[in-house]
């Protein structure tokens, strides 16, 4: 990591990915166990992700902080 920067978009990208799974969580809680899916979908984005370089997450904040060290963005070359 070359910038400082670097490690707040690493703790923004787990921020948000812990939000979806309490968010999934609640919903399933409240409104019915449907909303689990969506925890089963991030899991799988995320055990997929190290193979893939893909993360639809580190993708946006990739646009979103173009200063920083672009993570997961489908280059090999990491």
């Amino acid at each position: 990591m070359r910038n400082p920067r670097d490690i707040v978009k690493i703790r923004v990208h787990d921020g948000i990915v812990g939000l979806i799974y309490l968010g999934s969580v609640a919903l399933a809680n409240e409104f019915g166990y449907n909303f689990i899916y969506v925890a089963v979908a991030t899991a799988v984005l995320q055990i997929l992700s190290p193979i893939t370089k893909f993360c639809p997450v580190y993708t946006i904040l990739n646009k979103l902080m173009p200063d920083t060290t672009p993570m997961q963005n489908g280059s090999r070359t990491e």
